[in-house]
């Protein structure tokens, strides 16, 4: 996987590149925990290019699979990118999103400006 550390607001975060492999599975979200660990990151962004569309669907369980292993690692995740279309047709995923961004584990987020702002507190 493409990855970069970047500080933002003296937090460390790595950071995905959008292009790069799909994370589909508990394994690959346990691989960027572990890339995260090694860089001294406390947060994960993965832009939406790069999650399975079985993450958009919760009767899958991938996206509270793959959150649970960021909580579990106490790694903040942050999925960076328009999920509308995944919003519009899901009332279930509007209200896990709404959910998640009103802690300080996991954000749904449009853009990095977006974490930035976040980060700031």
């Amino acid at each position: 996987m493409t990855t970069t550390l970047q500080t933002i607001h003296d937090v460390p975060v790595l950071m995905c590149a959008p292009e790069g492999e799909t994370i589909a599975r508990e394994s690959d979200a346990l691989d960027l925990i572990g890339d995260a660990g090694y860089q001294g990151a406390a947060w994960v962004v993965v832009p939406v290019e790069r999650l399975d569309e079985g993450f958009f669907r919760l009767s899958t369980r991938l996206a509270g699979d793959i959150i649970q292993k960021f909580v579990q690692y106490r790694v903040g995740l942050a999925v960076v990118g328009d999920i509308s279309r995944h919003t519009a047709a899901s009332s279930s995923l509007r209200d896990f999103v709404r959910e998640c961004n009103r802690n300080r584990q996991t954000w749904f987020l449009t853009d990095v400006d977006e974490l930035r702002e976040r980060l700031k507190d």
